[in-house]
């Protein structure tokens, strides 16, 4: 046996390693799930308020006797809790999310309706929270006294503001006072500029924090004096020798990110006035729509946890030698 495994190229068990380590991740990633909808479904029911109500049309409604008899019985709310937790996760299981109590559709409908503004959202924050982050750490650290000092400071500031905070600072200086940038909606990619620049700053700041204090460490190891040697540029050591080994825990660290600024959107869209699921979110716990709700929070864990084995997948393909030690 040993012979067998002595006689495996390294390749073959590198690639063993990780899939066995991205299986490994996939079954705790069902498990958090389980989790994520087991104490979202009990939390609801736990929640003060009349679900029949938010069935029949919301605080508004004015419902006959027969007709919450009949929501009732439909949807099973006269039956035990935990009947109601099998039969739910009993559907789950093959699939089916239900019907979104105040829309009256399926909730994956309503999920793949407001998927699109909430992903270019993110995808935007996490890009610009990137950018933010690269330029501050390749432009600040180690260049002088002053400057790194500066760039320090501004990442502890910006890592510290908060999100929501920023939004209204955003849309008060940049909307309502220059009018450089519309105040709300999702028309065009102006209306993306504030919402997403709300999002990335406060994470740019984290990211950057993680990146220098790798970037530094990085600047005094012994290839990097080599490469001085031979007479190469500081950008060209920065850039090509340097950037490498500070890219890993910012690339960690975007699991992270992902999954906060999906949950974060949830006032951001709400101050921007902008679909996307975060927006939904609200609005459903708010009439206490709980299919809804659960599939939004279902989804979004999932968006974490998919991120999470991207990122391990893209950590060993950075640094092929984590695989031998996580192995």
């Amino acid at each position: 046996m040993s012979s067998l495994i002595e006689s495996t190229s390294p390749g073959v068990r590198r690639a063993r390693q990780l899939g066995q380590r991205l299986a490994l991740r996939g079954v705790g990633g069902v498990l958090v799930l389980l989790a994520s909808a087991s104490v979202t479904f009990f939390a609801l029911h736990l929640t003060p308020g009349d679900p029949v109500r938010a069935i029949l049309g919301g605080p508004s409604a004015n419902p006959t006797p027969e007709t919450i008899a009949a929501a009732i019985k439909e949807f099973g709310l006269d039956k035990p809790l935990i009947e109601q937790y099998g039969i739910w996760l009993l559907r789950l299981l093959h699939g089916d999310f239900g019907r979104s109590f105040s829309q009256h559709q399926p909730v994956v409908e309503v999920i793949r309706q407001q998927l699109v503004p909430t992903l270019q959202l993110t995808a935007a924050a996490l890009f610009a929270a990137w950018l933010l982050a690269l330029i501050s750490v390749l432009g600040t650290a180690r260049r002088n006294r002053w400057l790194s000092g500066l760039g320090s400071l501004l990442e502890t500031l910006s890592a510290a503001l908060p999100q929501f905070w920023l939004a209204l600072v955003l849309l008060a200086v940049f909307s309502f006072g220059l009018q450089w940038f519309p105040p709300e909606g999702n028309d065009g990619l102006l209306s993306l500029v504030l919402p997403a620049l709300a999002l990335a700053i406060p994470l740019a700041g984290f990211l950057a924090q993680v990146m220098r204090e790798a970037f530094e460490l990085a600047l005094d190891q012994p290839f990097i004096l080599s490469a001085r040697a031979r007479g190469l540029s500081e950008w060209q050591v920065r850039l090509g020798h340097g950037l490498r080994h500070a890219v890993l825990p910012g690339v960690s660290l975007s699991a992270w990110a992902v999954g906060s600024l999906v949950g974060n959107s949830v006032l951001v869209e709400l101050i921007f006035s902008r679909q996307g699921l975060g927006r939904q979110l609200y609005q459903a716990v708010s009439l206490q729509d709980m299919p809804l709700t659960i599939g939004i929070t279902l989804f979004i864990t999932l968006v974490y946890i998919l991120t999470s084995l991207l990122v391990d997948f893209l950590y060993t393909l950075v640094d092929p030698r984590l695989s031998e030690v996580h192995g």
